[in-house]
């Protein structure tokens, strides 16, 4: 299985950039992967997972936490507004605060619920017209807006242009989230999460190294 190897190379990144590895979390990422290989992945002991989207995800976990306990739950994709609540009561953490309108339904939902998955702002460090995330230059402003409703941030999440050297990206996340007293920073998946790692990822999100290519239904 390559899960021991990819958490050698995190431990060896780490080790490399004079991080403790107990720093990084690596959150395996199962979207639209075979029920199987999610399995042999929990069988070696992984308990935290990243999934895109909330139906997968709720028609998945609940049933698998029943077998085999607690795992720690990572939505990573793009949140539609009228799935919120159900993001909010499935997850331990949601790395795609991306928008005010998101931002203001998290707040009341959490209100309501009396608690909130940790949060992670996702930042278009690429400004890239398709893809989500708050611009470099609104960051900060959103950031003050969405503690001014009480919502608990836990860092920043980037997912670079594909055709672009992720390190400059990484680093400009590491920068906003410094700058704003944040620790979080969700970088770097199968092909890049050891250059995340040396430049303060505290959350990889590896998929494809881990389970394979992915199949979709």
């Amino acid at each position: 299985m390559p899960l021991p190897d990819i958490t050698r190379r995190i431990a060896a990144a780490a080790e490399k950039a004079g991080r403790p590895v107990e720093e990084i979390t690596l959150i395996a990422v199962s979207k639209v992967q075979p029920l199987e290989r999610v399995r042999a992945v929990l069988d070696a002991g992984h308990r935290c997972f990243g999934e895109n989207k909330v139906q997968e995800a709720s028609g998945k976990w609940p049933d698998l936490q029943a077998e085999y306990g607690p795992v720690d739950l990572h939505l990573i994709g793009p949140l539609q507004s009228n799935k919120t609540r159900a993001a909010m009561q499935l997850a331990d953490a949601i790395h795609t605060l991306d928008r005010p309108k998101l931002a203001r339904t998290m707040a009341r939902i959490a209100q309501e619920e009396g608690r909130c998955p940790d949060l992670f702002v996702q930042v278009n460090t690429g400004a890239e017209p398709q893809k989500s995330g708050v611009l470099p230059d609104e960051t900060d402003s959103f950031i003050k807006e969405a503690r001014e409703m009480d919502l608990p941030l836990r860092g920043l999440m980037c997912i670079p242009p594909a055709d672009e050297d992720p390190g400059p990206h990484f680093t400009h996340l590491a920068r906003i989230a410094e700058r704003n007293g944040l620790t979080g920073l969700s970088m770097g998946m199968s092909g890049d999460f050891e250059t995340a790692i040396a430049l303060g990822a505290t959350h990889v999100r590896v998929g494809s190294a881990i389970f394979g290519e992915r199949v979709p239904s």
